[in-house]
């Protein structure tokens, strides 16, 4: 492995703990994309479930206080059925298709970020045990949950603290999730995962982008961190797209 692969990948885990935690969103975003591009769709999204797992644990022990648990328990476990499915096509789709796959789930999860209307109010336990789903399959599949949630949100008039705050276990349990049953279902392979010490230096640069974001959140709106997050994917998953077509 060669040292500009690490650094980017550490930058990438640095930068996206960062935005997670300034504006609740961040690390599937802007880590997917390097990560696919660098070690190719199932390696690259598989790493980047556990930097998700890393971050969004360290993220949640700051947020604690805003967990909204209620629906916590209505939107993780049952993403469990997504995993499943989301892992069974892991494991039967070609390379080239899962990079398009990966990199157009990006894509479509940033437009419906600034372009999504207004949707009508739907209360209920529907829209929860239907967003968990869709979102534990967006993980699994492209390392993503954002466009379930971001629905999910709306239809359910979420106020925006609450949501980042209970964002925080959803993206950690969604990534065991992932990365357990597609290990288990051999839809991944622990061969094809870089050696121990690239897992310590993504952590390190994990637990300093969410220092760097703590210290920025009181200085930095959610919305321009957002911004951010959403020019950094949209660069790498449009080039993450051009690359799968390439291979076809």
């Amino acid at each position: 492995m060669e040292t500009w692969m690490v650094l980017a990948a550490v930058a990438a885990g640095l930068v996206g703990a960062c935005l997670q935690r300034v504006s609740g969103a961040g690390v599937g975003l802007v880590v997917t994309p390097v990560m696919v591009l660098l070690f190719g769709p199932v390696a690259g999204v598989l790493l980047t479930n556990a930097t998700s797992i890393v971050s969004a644990l360290l993220i949640m022990t700051t947020v604690w206080a805003g967990i909204d648990w209620k629906r916590l328990s209505q939107l993780a476990p049952i993403g469990v059925l997504g995993a499943l499915v989301g892992a069974t096509l892991v494991a039967e789709l070609p390379a080239a298709w899962l990079q398009i796959v990966v990199g157009a789930v990006v894509l479509l999860t940033l437009v419906m970020t600034f372009s999504l209307p207004r949707l009508p109010e739907w209360t209920g336990p529907v829209p929860a045990l239907s967003a968990g789903v869709v979102g534990g399959f967006l993980n699994t599949v492209a390392g993503v949950a954002m466009p379930a949630m971001v629905i999910f949100a709306q239809v359910s008039r979420w106020p925006q603290r609450a949501f980042a705050a209970t964002m925080q276990p959803v993206f950690f349990l969604f990534g065991v999730f992932s990365v357990a049953i597609k290990l288990l279902l051999g839809a991944a392979v622990v061969e094809v995962l870089p050696p121990w010490w690239f897992f310590a230096l993504v952590g390190l640069g994990v637990v300093v982008g969410i220092v760097l974001g703590t210290v920025l959140s009181r200085h930095v709106q959610a919305e321009r961190a957002r911004i951010l997050a959403v020019v950094l994917a949209g660069v790498g998953a449009a080039v993450t797209v051009v690359r799968g077509i390439l291979a076809l």
